[in-house]
């Protein structure tokens, strides 16, 4: 699993089998990235806008086009390579999911009627495909994006996520799962959960309580906790934590603040408590985890 990242933005490429990449690139500073990545055509290319806004370039820039905020893009066009260049506007979260197009037909090779570009007659053609992402997408993008998975098993935990989303990705409408958690399949719960997970964090260093919270998106506490944990894998709080030690970690690297400034930050009025809480998360020191990441 490669990882770069600065106090504000975040790629990760994960390799969860042989040729099948995941990539999450989180931009959430104020100026527009740009992500550059060789692939070629043997790959079909799923890409998620969770947020914000992205614009893809082809033929070295002489064409462009733009992923808007909760859509997604397909690209399929076994005849010519697509290396990713994508410029993400400031706050926009992308995920993206890259394999082979020989293991993405194994996966309809019974069914190969039901995804229509790859009948016979036309799965040598191009297809692109730009929609909107689902509410039960939503959800397992966010799952994908914010866990607490142990690292020996995150890579597992990411396949599996993978290969739901692009089931949910194909799964037409009239197919629709009733199992599905009804609380969830309606946006505007969904939009809610975001909303208070987007709340507690702007809120980091003072945090509304869960009562405060419920009210403040409009939902019971019962609701909140439940559509939280579903969503984003954690309750709020414990969510709150690993959010506030990365972004304390990443704050460090910078080198621009002393680990009292860090743990003022992100909601430590002491010291103290701060090094106690990054130990717990790291098992090190702040002063520790600097000295071994400057080396």
């Amino acid at each position: 699993m490669e990882e770069k990242n600065n106090a504000q933005s975040t790629l990760k490429e994960t390799q969860v089998e042989d040729g099948f990449y995941i990539l999450k690139l989180q931009n959430d500073s104020d100026e527009t990235q740009q992500l550059i990545r060789e692939i070629d055509s043997s790959f079909i290319q799923f890409h998620f806008c969770v947020k914000g806004e992205c614009k893809f370039n082809f033929n070295n820039g002489r064409y462009s086009f733009n992923v808007l905020d909760e859509h997604a893009l397909l690209l399929y066009n076994p005849q010519t390579d697509l290396p990713i260049n994508v410029d993400l506007s400031p706050k926009t979260w992308l995920i993206s999911v890259l394999l082979p197009i020989k293991k993405f037909h194994s996966l309809f090779s019974t069914e190969a009627n039901y995804i229509h570009f790859l009948d016979a007659d036309k799965k040598d053609k191009k297809y692109y495909d730009n929609k909107k992402i689902t509410p039960i997408m939503a959800v397992v993008l966010n799952q994908m994006l914010n866990n607490n998975m142990h690292p020996s098993i995150k890579k597992l935990y990411l396949k599996g996520k993978a290969y739901e989303l692009l089931s949910l990705y194909f799964n037409r409408s009239e197919d629709a799962d009733i199992e599905q958690c009804p609380f969830l399949v309606d946006e505007e719960n969904v939009l809610k959960i975001r909303r208070a997970k987007d709340i507690v964090i702007a809120n980091m260093a003072e945090p509304p309580s869960l009562q405060e919270l419920a009210n403040e998106v409009g939902l019971n506490i019962k609701k909140l906790k439940e559509g939280f944990k579903q969503i984003y894998g954690d309750s709020v709080f414990s969510f709150l934590f690993d959010y506030k030690m990365e972004y304390a970690r990443k704050l460090l690297e910078t080198g621009s603040y002393n680990v009292n400034e860090v743990g003022l930050k992100v909601g430590y009025s002491t010291a103290s408590h701060f090094i106690s809480a990054f130990k717990k998360k790291y098992g090190t020191t702040p002063k520790k985890y600097i000295l071994s990441s400057a080396g």
